[in-house]
């Protein structure tokens, strides 16, 4: 992480293993990682079914029109051995050729699509992880040394890893040439659920487009980020994501690239936290998440005081309901507090009424996260941006988390 050395060192947390820790004050909008994947793979089933959306198999941007029936009259590439995979330009294909779409890659999906292949009659996750294994591997052919990042990062194998691995190694096996592991025997059923396991607590999903007709928004790929891998799990984050796939100002070869951006101030030597999933689902649905996906229970200030809660008080998947929770004398004393180094505030028992109220997007289906855009010439802004739909909004508090009446009605 030699690119964000001034502003993060990894430590072991109590608790939670390695973590990133803030080593200077860090500032609301303050840009403190852009990190690039190492792997991506697609989301998508070995024979995709009818989608509203077609993405590029190398920069997994958003190809339109969305019909099959119309690539003619735009620059849909497809691969020259098969069908299946198809790309925004020359450059993608190109490039996607040399590296993720390699003929071994091809051959191998190829293979694995055979109309005779068992993985055809499996769930979508079953399909996926193959897809990731067939990169992973490929990956240890075209760039070594990224391989080995991938190796060093969290996860060791569980139950669920080794039973997985158990059933796709054949299939994954049967299709390397000899040349493909150096020497062939590297590749092992040990190697495959180890490889597994990294995948599974290490991945993040690249998001369909954002719609607020659509509640059920999907991934359209995964993606193995070695820094930003590191930081753990709040249920009320200081910092959050931004990816920027469809944007037209980035280019290729970065558009699939993390920005972490800080949501709020923080001091020196604080642990700098994401959210693994929106934050307004309540108690009991974001512990089941966190054990199944992650391996861990969540002892965060906010799950600490949720766990008293009855079933009747928890949050449902509308954050409002919470906000309703509060009387108008709480809401104040909240927004009065101490928000720019610790707004979740130690005795408040409803520390994530104020988070929702300042730092959760509120338009339709959306659920994402306010962070504001970066400082300009040590300027904070007070123009918040979503990490889901991209909507901007003035921020409608002032630095001291005390509402600004000038923005009342915008």
């Amino acid at each position: 992480m030699a690119a964000t050395s001034s502003l993060l060192r990894m430590e072991e947390i109590e608790g939670k293993g390695r973590g990133l820790v803030s080593l200077q004050p860090l500032r609301a909008g303050q840009i403190i990682l852009r990190d690039s994947p190492v792997l991506l793979y697609s989301a998508f089933p070995l024979i995709k079914q009818n989608s509203s959306y077609y993405y590029c198999d190398h920069c997994f941007r958003t190809m339109t029109p969305l019909s099959p029936q119309s690539y003619s009259s735009i620059s849909v590439l497809s691969c020259t051995s098969c069908a299946h995979n198809l790309f925004c330009s020359q450059k993608c294909l190109s490039t996607a050729l040399k590296a993720s779409h390699s003929s071994w890659v091809c051959q191998a999906l190829a293979r694995l699509r055979d109309s005779g292949s068992i993985l055809l009659g499996q769930p979508l996750e079953c399909q996926v992880q193959a897809r990731f294994l067939i990169a992973a591997y490929n990956l240890a052919f075209v760039s070594p040394p990224d391989f080995q990042i991938l190796l060093s990062l969290q996860g060791s194998p569980d139950a669920a890893s080794a039973a997985a691995a158990q059933f796709l190694h054949p299939l994954i096996s049967s299709v390397f040439s000899p040349t493909q592991i150096n020497p062939p025997n590297e590749c092992s059923v040990e190697l495959t659920a180890a490889l597994l396991a990294k995948d599974k607590l290490n991945a993040f999903g690249l998001m369909q487009p954002f719609s607020e007709d659509d509640a059920q928004r999907l991934v359209r790929a995964y993606g193995i980020y070695p820094n930003a891998s590191f930081f753990n799990h709040d249920c009320l984050p200081n910092a959050c994501r931004f990816d920027y796939v469809d944007t037209s100002a980035s280019d290729d070869e970065h558009n699939t690239d993390f920005i972490i951006r800080m949501i709020h101030d923080v001091p020196q030597g604080r642990e700098i936290c994401l959210s693994y999933f929106p934050v307004n689902e309540n108690y009991s649905s974001r512990q089941r998440r966190l054990l199944e996906d992650y391996g861990f229970n969540c002892n965060c200030d906010r799950c600490n005081i949720e766990a008293s809660w009855s079933e009747n008080d928890e949050v449902g998947d509308n954050a409002e309901d919470e906000e309703e929770m509060m009387d108008e004398d709480q809401s104040e004393d909240m927004m009065a507090s101490d928000t720019n180094t610790n707004p979740q505030g130690e005795n408040n028992d409803f520390p994530h009424s104020y988070f929702f109220l300042r730092y959760m997007c509120d338009r339709k289906n959306c659920w994402g996260t306010l962070a504001p855009l970066p400082p300009k010439d040590g300027i904070p802004s007070n123009v918040m941006e979503c990490n889901v739909c991209g909507n901007l909004k003035k921020d409608g508090f002032d630095a001291d988390g005390e509402r600004d009446k000038s923005t009342m009605e915008d």
